[in-house]
């Protein structure tokens, strides 16, 4: 039937920065189909809100408290929870920031702090998934969280986020090679590109451009907490499943015009 192909019961899905806004939303749509969230985020507090939010929908989940912008920690973490849960079926890179700045006036260390969360850990993050279980299953799905900010220029009427769009540029990339490289395992891997989306990270941005963002956006109104859920069960589910090096762009139309 075909809502089997979209049911994850028994899977292990990691979901980083997964203790609120987008990286929340996903694991509310993965566990609401069956998955174990495994939540890793920075601030405990957090985390554990997250967790007893999702166990209030009747969601299986908990959470790592982890720095991801230190690889040494991503090996760390990864370990533990396959120690504790003996396989990893889905990852989820979700975990970034940003640095608002024009390029000429960016400093080495606001460069290194968006690249090392927003670039470097998806990989490591990839990386540990794959060595740890993927490989060894022959089988999984990562999905890396891109951004429209990755596809267009950054409009000059904005503050600049050069070190953002280009980690964003990067992680699209990086999807599609590593989907070409690790197909010969089972393995997926995908990125979901969204628009204007409230959250922690952007919401300083969107309160200041918020009219700007809507008169852009063809379908008129920013992303709201429903609409990554369907993107993100598509492509770590069966659903999904002749679907990799993909980047699905949920923006209301904003890149069309």
């Amino acid at each position: 039937m075909l809502r089997n192909l979209f049911d994850l019961s028994g899977k292990i899905a990691i979901i980083t920065g997964g203790s609120r806004g987008l990286g929340l939303q996903i694991a509310e749509a993965l566990g609401e189909y069956g998955a174990m969230t495994v939540l890793l985020a920075r601030k405990q507090a957090e985390l554990d809100d997250a967790v007893a939010h999702l166990a209030g929908l009747g969601v299986k989940a908990r959470g790592y408290r982890a720095d991801l912008s230190k690889p040494e920690t991503i090996a760390q973490v990864f370990r533990a929870i396959v120690e504790d849960y003996g396989r990893i079926d889905i990852l989820v890179n979700n975990a970034g920031t940003s640095w608002g700045s024009p390029a000429e006036k960016q400093t080495p260390e606001q460069w290194a702090k968006v690249m090392d969360l927003n670039l470097t850990a998806v990989f490591f993050c990839s990386q540990e998934a794959m060595n740890l279980a993927m490989i060894p299953q022959n089988r999984g799905v990562i999905l890396n969280m891109a951004s429209v900010e990755g596809l267009l220029g950054h409009h000059p009427s904005q503050a600049g986020m050069i070190g953002y769009s280009t980690a964003k540029g990067g992680v699209i990339n990086m999807t599609r090679a590593l989907a070409a490289e690790w197909a010969k395992y089972g393995v997926r891997v995908n990125a979901l590109a969204p628009g204007y989306f409230p959250s922690k990270l952007a919401n300083a941005v969107i309160e200041q451009y918020e009219q700007f963002f809507l008169n852009n956006t063809p379908l008129g109104k920013l992303g709201g907490p429903e609409d990554l859920k369907g993107p993100a069960l598509l492509l770590c589910s069966d659903a999904g499943g002749h679907m990799t090096g993909q980047t699905l762009v949920i923006d209301g139309g904003t890149t069309i015009i």
